[in-house]
């Protein structure tokens, strides 16, 4: 008996190791080769790509649209099913590859009809642009054929690659679109509703100005007492429903001029705010090209799928970008008279087809919400929704060249920060905007639609070297009172995280990379000092019951640090505390499939009202007090937490530390799928460091996507980390290469270093 188990136990042992050299045999096949020499028919003249130990690419060319073929062999080569994934959610055409469970979300996208527009906008590009995408997309589809075994995703899903296609390019900035704006039309919807159910008045109350605010020229709104609305009693259930957090997905840029600087140069800090995944979205990229005989040499960061240089330097000037999200959408509310009509579309998957229907006006395309029409005017809709001419900014010298071509960029509405080599740094409003001037975030009626919607606008607002020569944005509103008027609350962040910014830069009269690192870096609680002594306040109303947790919300320690419990409590207890307060909206708008999560970070002020005022209107009738109210909603936020992260509503308060709370867990889409792909796919846990409201962004899986730090002109010192690596392949060396320096806080160059992989594009 023991020789058979000894031997089935050496079966299973020998049969584990094949299969795991097979599987490791099959992804082996599928890696691209890095080096080495290559004719080519699609280049002007002899191209190259280098790569160095973080798997920078830094690519040489004789044009610029060499260049671009280069850097599209770089992305196939690299990320391609990252690639494929950004143009088929755009289009509604992941179905195609994850069959039926995606065909839901295919028509939620088709509704905006993303193919179609990428066709029409590529037709209407200047020639350069259209040749550009094209060798860009000759790039990548080298690249391809030059590894005839796919990656392990399409044998996973088994799907086909297929051939990137000009077009595709603006898919994925369209893709971009979703990510950033697509908050700016479901709060409109949502406001909509509210008004036409709870009225104006409520609208009011629950968007009401607060404390917070860190505009450019300093204007703040008037803070005024808002009359809290009366709210049916009827409304209120024992069902509390989470109102989900916005993300804020856009970022942190600031800037100083050479005045607050040892060299003279201006210094510009940028780290964008998105979902992290295995692969992350950005790509170190080099350009090295020569156009009408001037070199040029543009070093930052690359989205995959599309030819440009997103944030980065050109030695002259640096450009970053944060969400700008002002208001570039509307909705028309139709009547019997608006002629509709429907579309039918083919949505494919490999078992079977389904048809997609879309109902369409002349304003836009239709949802139905309670029993009524609205037609959606969104600025990503628009023809000049997109277009190439970010490209143009590799070329700029100056500050005041960079504003006069960031002002017809088709992208989404960005707050762009630029410094030069000069001392010069500016803000400037750079994307896509309405030429329409009376934003509403209300629902508006068809004979007052402005159809100035047609056209882009010229009046970006913008600003130069300030006379306290700093500048500074976090996806709250930068422009004046005045301006707001013209260009409308798209969903702003709180504004605590851009004020807590404005502080930092207002205690120095100098500043290096090192110190806007330790901007970036700060996880100081501010905001969230309020919400302590509130929740102090109701636990000292039961002092020997809460002794332990008394003791760890008084040593919270102020900041978003790892081995914070009492951070933790306080962080939760607010949002617990709001879902519970605003419970009874939430629920009629869900039974509508709207929610008060584009608006969650505006209720705030509403909020503490409320808490301050006791008024028995908002007190649900399963609670006899407030006390009792504010008592008990910490009792089950507790609850719950101890659950879900010890498994048992008595487990200890010590194993709540914010580290392991709000951990950083960075996943492969296929791992969470399967779980066993987690060590193979995914990058290392590790304790969190920072949340929201505070410069130092991150959740378990969002936050800071890069962290640039560059004097323009002076790159030997500029800084560029990222979580993660250049490849998509998990068993190449860049997989991982840089996520280390990432979570350490190190300072990772942003120029490459020494060339170990090399391959030479030879013209045919």
């Amino acid at each position: 008996m023991t020789k058979i188990i000894k031997w089935l136990s050496l079966f299973f042992i020998i049969g584990a190791l094949i299969a795991t050299a097979t599987v490791y045999g099959i992804l082996t096949l599928s890696l691209p080769e890095l080096s080495g020499k290559t004719q080519v028919s699609d280049i002007s003249s002899n191209t190259s790509l280098e790569r160095d130990a973080l798997g920078h690419a830094v690519i040489n060319a004789k044009s610029r649209k060499d260049a671009a073929f280069t850097l599209g062999y770089a992305h196939g080569q690299d990320r391609f099913f990252q690639m494929d994934l950004l143009r088929r959610n755009a289009a509604g055409e992941l179905s195609e590859l994850f069959g039926k469970a995606a065909v839901g979300l295919d028509k939620k996208m088709r509704f905006h009809q993303f193919r179609k527009r990428s066709k029409k906008i590529l037709k209407s590009l200047p020639p350069e642009h259209t040749e550009i995408l094209k060798r860009y997309a000759q790039g990548v589809n080298l690249a391809q054929s030059h590894t005839p075994y796919s990656s392990f995703e399409y044998l996973l899903t088994g799907a086909s690659r297929k051939s990137w296609l000009p077009e595709d390019s603006l898919l994925v900035i369209f893709s971009m679109y979703l990510d950033l704006q697509s908050k700016t039309f479901n709060r409109d919807l949502t406001l909509t509703y509210i008004a036409e159910q709870f009225g104006s008045e409520m609208v009011g109350f629950l968007t009401q100005p607060s404390q917070y605010q860190a505009a450019l020229d300093g204007s703040k709104f008037e803070l005024v007492e808002y009359a809290i609305p009366s709210i049916n009693k009827s409304l209120f259930t024992n069902v509390t429903h989470e109102i989900h957090e916005p993300k804020d997905i856009g970022s942190n840029n600031w800037a100083v001029t050479g005045r607050l600087t040892e060299s003279g140069n201006a210094l510009l800090a940028d780290d964008m705010h998105l979902g992290l995944a295995v692969p992350i979205i950005w790509y170190r990229t080099q350009l090295n090209y020569v156009e009408n005989d001037k070199n040029y040499q543009i070093t930052g960061v690359s989205l995959p799928g599309a030819p440009a240089v997103v944030v980065g330097t050109n030695g002259h000037v640096a450009w970053g970008f944060t969400n700008a999200y002002i208001d570039t959408a509307d909705w028309i509310a139709l009547d019997e008279t608006q002629e509709t009509k429907t579309i039918h579309e083919r949505i494919v998957t490999p078992d079977k087809d389904y048809m997609y229907s879309l109902e369409k006006s002349e304003f836009g395309p239709v949802k139905h919400i309670a029993g009524k029409k609205y037609a959606l005017k969104w600025v990503a809709h628009q023809d000049y929704a997109v277009d190439m001419e970010l490209m143009n900014l590799e070329r700029a010298t100056n500050v005041e060249e960079a504003l006069s071509i960031a002002k017809t960029i088709g992208i989404p509405v960005q707050n762009m920060l630029v410094a030069d080599s000069l001392g010069n740094a500016a803000w400037q409003a750079t994307g896509a905007i309405p030429a329409r001037t009376t934003p509403t975030e209300i629902a508006i009626k068809p004979e007052v639609f402005d159809t100035n919607w047609q056209c882009d606008a010229v009046d970006v607002p913008f600003m130069v070297n300030p006379e306290h020569n700093r500048l500074w944005s976090g996806n709250s509103r930068v422009v004046s009172v005045e301006q707001d008027k013209r260009y409308g609350n798209g969903g702003y962040a709180l504004g605590a995280r851009a004020k807590q910014i404005q502080q930092r830069l207002f205690e120095k009269e100098q500043f290096s990379e090192h110190d806007f690192y330790q901007i970036q870096l700060d996880n100081q609680a501010i905001f969230l000092k309020p919400w302590q002594a509130l929740l102090l306040k109701v636990l000292n109303l039961s002092p020997e019951k809460y002794a332990q947790d008394i003791k760890l919300v008084e040593n919270w320690g102020e900041c978003a640090c790892a081995d914070s419990v009492g951070y933790t409590l306080v962080r939760r207890y607010r949002s617990a505390l709001i879902n519970k307060l605003f419970s009874p909206i939430e629920t009629q708008l869900r039974a509508e499939g709207l929610t008060l999560a584009p608006i969650k970070n505006d209720l705030e002020p509403a909020a503490w009202q409320l808490i301050n005022s006791f008024t028995d209107q908002w007190l649900p009738p399963s609670v006899a007090s407030w006390p009792e109210l504010l008592s008990t909603t910490y009792i089950n936020m507790k609850s719950d937490l101890l659950n879900k992260h010890t498994g048992s509503d008595s487990g200890s308060l010590t194993q709540l530390t914010w580290g392991a709370v709000n951990e950083l867990n960075i996943q492969h889409p296929f791992s969470e799928q399967i779980p066993l792909l987690s060590k193979l796919l995914d990058m290392p846990k590790t304790p969190a460091f920072g949340d929201s409201f505070m410069p130092a962004v991150q959740g378990t899986s969002f936050g800071a996507s890069q962290r640039l730090f560059v004097q323009p002109g002076l790159e030997k010192k500029a800084i560029l980390t990222l979580p993660g690596g250049q490849s998509g392949h998990p068993l190449s060396p860049y997989y991982r290469a840089g996520y280390n320096d990432y979570i350490e806080q190190k300072n990772t160059p942003l120029l490459p270093g020494e060339i170990v992989h090399r391959i030479d594009f030879e013209k045919r």
